[in-house]
């Protein structure tokens, strides 16, 4: 046994339980802070937080407003990029090519926008 290793006190399958609900509810605050505009798409997967390392891709994406099923696939066969992949096994490359592609449609979004208010 390494130094590092420690023993913690109750069931093995009770303290999977309580690290699932720790993950699931880290997970449901930051797929609100993304909602809200707190956060961006591109920032948590360029940040890849320890949250996120077992979420795939598609999850993520669908978090945002106005972000559906048609519209995560047809930005994900952009790339190609499968739905099921998760955030901790991209790629750097891939990484970067989402949050360009993020940041174009973005900014695609707001010239639309300024067109519509002008």
């Amino acid at each position: 046994m390494t130094p590092s290793a420690t023993i913690a006190p109750g069931p093995q399958h009770l303290q999977a339980l309580a690290r699932a609900n720790a993950v699931r509810l880290a997970r449901a605050e930051l797929k609100r802070r993304v909602g809200d505009g707190e956060i961006t798409v591109a920032e948590v997967i360029l940040a890849s937080p320890w949250e996120a390392e077992t979420m795939t891709v598609a999850d993520l994406l669908l978090s945002q407003r106005r972000w559906g099923r048609t519209r995560c696939r047809k930005f994900l066969q952009a790339i190609p990029m499968s739905e099921t992949k998760t955030i901790g096994t991209m790629t750097d490359r891939q990484r970067r090519a989402v949050a360009a592609l993020l940041g174009q449609a973005g900014e695609r979004r707001g010239a639309a926008r300024e067109a519509v208010l002008a």
